[in-house]
């Protein structure tokens, strides 16, 4: 069954917010864009519109907070999450900060998790979660 959110932002492709499948919601990769405005929070630009710096704690807050969202319209929570995929942009410069902002969230709930450094996102961001929770029927 699909999972869609009018309270989340839309995703930027043919693909919904999430999907279960029997106990098992499939969380797509997430990002920090606000629902309401697209707005990208903690990215900085310059005159021209260019990406010239941004914030991993602001944007780590936003993507979880709409991963939140989802699972809420699947009738789960952020305690029902099992794993976590991890993309960061730059592993040098934002792991140590995007760790404590992940877990405030997750320590306590304790998902298995894996981050990687990928070049690029598909939007200016530099965080995107996927994650799988386990919300029984």
């Amino acid at each position: 069954m699909k999972v869609e959110s009018k309270k989340a932002p839309p995703p930027v492709g043919p693909y919904p917010h999430a999907r279960r499948v029997g106990d098992f919601i499939f969380v797509s990769g997430m990002g920090p864009r606000r629902p309401d405005t697209h707005n990208i929070p903690g990215t900085f630009t310059d005159a021209e519109g260019n990406v010239v710096a941004h914030d991993i704690e602001i944007q780590t807050e936003s993507t979880i907070e709409n991963i939140k969202t989802v699972l809420e319209e699947a009738g789960a929570s952020l305690n029902d999450v099992v794993d976590v995929t991890c993309f960061l942009t730059s592993m040098a410069d934002d792991f140590h900060k995007f760790n404590k902002v992940y877990g405030r969230y997750f320590a306590e709930i304790g998902p298995t998790r894996t981050t990687v450094e990928v070049n690029c996102l598909p939007t200016p961001i530099c965080v995107e979660l996927k994650c799988i929770a386990y919300k029984p029927n």
